[in-house]
């Protein structure tokens, strides 16, 4: 099978998810894509241009998978005339419609951030299927357009939400947990617990929540050591600075990690990886760190009471700020980790590209 994935951003989670699926799948996959920056002008602009390269690659495909990057109705327009037999499929990694703004961002300010979600919407309401990573996160989305077209002065069109709803479904995201398995028996260099911190430095991860909690440890002597990791960028929340100063004793690591070695020595040498994030319809780095061993503290909301069976992991999930910092205070002076059962080798792309190529198969 010829599948074509349409990529406006690639870059990040998006790059690696389809640069894993196509290693690892039997299909035959084509990338097109432009470079992962300035993301707005992808969801405006790269789809003119992207539907120009396709038109002049000349080429077929049984299959077009884009992702949620796309202004879909622009790309199929211009390329109809060669795609008449042709499935589109769209992948929502997010969505602008459920996604937390930035409160800096300036098109929040000035009220001018309801397109994004119109191309989102759009773009499902023409697809031929519509595939989300997480159960919550499509959720999400159908309650998040809800909402959205109660905004619109007349005809909200709400009869589409059902036509939406009616051709999605869930396709987890494939994470290449194997690669870890080699730098299992890197031992501790300390008796002290190890925090991790492993997501990107951005406003929706909440490292204000996360640190003020780790504040407040420090200044009830309890002991710990923390290495800060994940992806950071020009600009990134004031809190990280401030956490560098206040936690200079209990760091031992800052910043992101280049080399895929350190990152996996990382994640398995921690003890606890306490999550505080207001935005995750999947969370890769959460599910890196828990196969790694590494003992998550998860808010019970977002895709993480689906992908961590709260029923039979109540332990790991907490409901308020008393209890997040209770049961962290508990795992830092305990010797014993909470048990869990979880097997995350379902996520695998040993596993998941099979069940990705039975699935895509389906729509040809």
């Amino acid at each position: 099978m010829n599948i074509l994935y349409i990529e406006p951003y690639y870059s990040g989670s998006h790059k690696r998810w389809i640069d894993c699926y196509r290693k690892y799948s039997d299909h035959h996959i084509d990338i097109l894509s432009l470079p992962g920056n300035k993301w707005k002008w992808r969801m405006h602009g790269g789809a003119i241009t992207l539907a120009d390269q396709f038109i002049e690659s000349n080429k077929t495909y049984d299959l077009i998978l884009c992702s949620d990057f796309l202004n879909l109705p622009v790309f199929k327009s211009l390329v109809k005339h060669k795609t008449k037999n042709t499935s589109f499929v769209m992948y929502f990694h997010e969505n602008q419609l459920s996604y937390p703004w930035s409160p800096d961002d300036d098109d929040l300010k000035l009220n001018r951030d309801l397109h994004y979600h119109y191309i989102n919407y759009t773009s499902s309401l023409v697809a031929d299927f519509n595939l989300f990573n997480s159960e919550y996160h499509k959720q999400s989305y159908i309650t998040a357009l809800k909402r959205y077209l109660k905004k619109m002065p007349d005809h909200n069109n709400f009869e589409s939400i059902d036509v939406i709803n009616a051709k999605s479904d869930v396709l987890y995201i494939g994470c290449e947990l194997n690669r870890f398995d080699k730098y299992k028996c890197t031992k501790k260099s300390s008796n002290k617990p190890l925090i991790l911190w492993n997501h990107r430095w951005e406003y929706d991860k909440n490292p204000d929540y996360f640190f003020n909690v780790l504040f407040k440890l420090k200044n009830d002597n309890i002991d710990f050591e923390l290495a800060v990791l994940g992806q950071s960028f020009k600009t990134y929340p004031d809190i990280f600075d401030k956490a560098k100063d206040i936690l200079s004793d209990n760091l031992i690591h800052f910043g992101y990690c280049d080399d895929f070695d350190d990152y996996a020595k990382w994640l398995w040498r921690s003890d606890v990886l306490p999550v505080t994030s207001n935005q995750d319809f999947f969370g890769i780095s959460v599910v890196e760190a828990a196969y790694c061993n590494t003992t998550p503290i998860l808010p019970n909301r977002l895709t993480y009471p689906e992908l961590f069976d709260i029923k039979n992991n109540s332990n790991l999930f907490y409901n308020d700020e008393k209890e997040f910092y209770i049961k962290l205070k508990n795992l830092l002076t305990s010797k014993e980790k909470y048990h869990y059962n979880l097997n995350f080798n379902c996520f695998d792309w040993l596993s998941m590209s099979k069940i990705y190529d039975k699935r895509f198969a389906e729509f040809y």
